[in-house]
């Protein structure tokens, strides 16, 4: 009896191991870039600060991006509220405040429920006054 009680539950073990192993397979793999780092050099002040990230979904299931946080107000983010299917790209789009003089490096977080679900990207450049 003890033997098949501990069979029953060692079969179900495996089953159930395998199980899970494929619902994790079946996961986003990540969120590839194509940089992660956008330079924009030496500019004047008043420059176009726009810049993209663009990105590419590379798992199965559909990416969200639950959250794009910049580390100051000076940088503003705008990316895509919409599931990006599998294989599909996307752009995250951001615009930095060029009227502040000097260099600067700033982060934008990226939270996506990518398998790599936290992503650091930077802009960095050095603003000089207009003469």
């Amino acid at each position: 009896m003890k033997k098949t009680v501990f069979l029953s539950f060692l079969l179900s073990f495996i089953f159930l191991s395998s199980f899970s192993q494929e619902n994790q397979n079946k996961t986003n793999d990540s969120i590839a870039f194509e940089k992660t780092v956008h330079d924009y050099g030496t500019i004047t002040q008043g420059s176009d600060g726009n810049c993209e990230f663009k990105f590419t979904n590379k798992g199965e299931l559909p990416l969200v991006l639950s959250n794009v946080q910049t580390s100051c107000g000076c940088t503003v983010p705008e990316w895509p509220k919409a599931p990006i299917p599998s294989g599909k790209a996307g752009v995250i789009k951001v615009k930095y405040d060029t009227n502040r003089l000097g260099a600067f490096t700033k982060t934008i977080t990226v939270n996506s429920n990518a398998k790599n679900s936290l992503v650091i990207i930077t802009i960095k450049g050095n603003i000089l006054a207009k003469q």
